[in-house]
């Protein structure tokens, strides 16, 4: 029972914190000396005479603020916090247990059915002020904390609403970068032409390509943007039109002569055209690689020049392979220079790999780079009379294979194989 001392100052409840007080106990007595000093300090005090009618209250409107005898004919005070706390809607209420019990053994089945605190009868009205005070600290922090939380859940909401936004422009964006690559093989004559085009991303920074302007003349590429993401693939959708396969008149690789047919420029002239149109826009900071390689098919004769590119790869018909080319500076990062080309006669048989830095520099299981060697060590793990799609396909399986499952794949992956077979 309370002393009749009860402290007669009012009790005035900050905001968030316990304004609305439940008690429950099925004696009359008990429930009119509770709410007597809790209606003095301030407090809007609902009664009820057992843990099934109390129930019943919480399930209209939750109060701040519950306390419960514990024993009680029907529900019990252990029962109603149990089944209190299984109905919770997320607004967390506090509850304090009456009781004559001390034992730690009670007192831990009361904690673990959900109470917060006790208070052993008869109950001291200083002591009840001190732990409600208590509830109150506790109760504001955790509104404050639930507020924050809620702040935060509708922050990632956004956020997910922007993510998602974002990846449905970049899968967009993905078929469009794929349609600068409409068929990754095509013949040209008995010779042929195989694509293989692996972004790290949704999208981006390699490119690859073929177009031939008449009968047994043709041009190849293998092209690396530097950096990643949405500016690279926007670049490389800048170069797909300037090595255009369907629109010749927009293809920098080639001229008109005599304005009836279009004939192919010399690789070092496609390189300085492309340096000097990178070099005369302002604010592009990109620059790219490139392998870009004519041929005429009827005598072998193969023409390329190499830009910064990784040497291309000569797979001779008799199982030899030798890195060729001269290296080169990046077009787009040096204006006015001058590119050298190299020429070389294809045998019958024998095959040209073009291939980007995301397999020489792919990471391997030891946290070293698969390099120029490693490559070659793939190549020999595939098989020589698969078609030219076929190859590069297992090629890149093989790079899978081998790569760090830690790190997966960090650049861009792609690469042009030109297979000769003679007029």
């Amino acid at each position: 029972m309370l002393p009749s001392d009860a402290i007669e100052s009012e009790h005035q409840p900050e905001a968030g914190s316990i304004r609305r007080v439940l008690v429950v106990d099925d004696s009359r007595l008990q429930r009119r000396i509770l709410v007597a000093s809790l209606k003095k300090w301030g407090f809007e005090v609902v009664e009820a005479a057992s843990g099934e009618e109390a129930m019943a209250i919480c399930d209209e409107d939750a109060p701040d603020l519950i306390l419960s005898d514990w024993m009680m004919p029907g529900m019990n005070g252990l029962e109603f916090c149990r089944a209190f706390r299984e109905k919770s809607d997320g607004n967390y209420s506090y509850f304090i247990l009456l009781t004559s019990k001390s034992e730690k053994n009670e007192v831990a089945q009361g904690l673990d059915a959900g109470a917060d605190d006790f208070l052993t009868k008869p109950v001291s009205s200083n002591e009840l002020r001190a732990r409600i005070s208590a509830g109150e600290r506790i109760l504001r922090m955790q509104r404050e904390l639930s507020q924050k939380n809620h702040i935060v859940s509708e922050t990632l909401d956004e956020l997910q609403r922007v993510y998602d936004a974002i990846d449905k422009d970049l899968m967009q964006a993905r078929k469009i970068q794929q349609s600068l690559v409409p068929e990754l093989s095509r013949d040209f004559g008995s010779s042929s032409v195989s694509l293989l085009l692996k972004p790290c991303g949704h999208i981006g920074g390699d490119l690859v390509g073929m177009f031939s302007p008449g009968v047994n003349r043709l041009g190849f590429y293998s092209i690396d943007v530097s950096g990643h993401g949405i500016t690279s693939a926007m670049m490389t959708a800048r170069l797909g039109g300037y090595l255009s396969s369907h629109h010749f008149d927009q293809n920098l690789a080639m001229e008109k002569r005599f304005n009836r047919f279009y004939a192919l420029r010399q690789p070092e002239e496609v390189a300085g055209l492309l340096n000097a149109r990178l070099n005369a826009d302002t604010g592009i900071e990109e620059y790219f690689t490139l392998a870009y390689c004519i041929v005429d098919l009827r005598s072998g004769i193969l023409k390329m020049v190499q830009a910064g590119h990784p040497h291309p790869l000569l797979l001779k018909k008799d199982g030899s392979a030798e890195f060729i080319g001269k290296g080169g500076v990046p077009v787009g990062l040096v204006p006015d220079i001058a590119y050298e080309q190299v020429e070389l006669v294809m045998e019958k048989g024998d095959r040209l790999l073009l291939y980007s830095d995301g397999f020489t520099e792919a990471r391997l299981s030891n946290g070293e780079m698969l390099e120029p060697e490693g490559l070659l060590d793939l190549i020999q793990k595939c098989d020589t009379r698969q078609s030219g799609e076929e190859f590069l396909n297992d090629l890149y399986w093989n790079l899978t294979q081998v790569m760090s499952p830690e790190h997966g794949l960090e650049d861009d992956v792609s690469a042009t194989l030109f297979e000769f077979q003679g007029p």
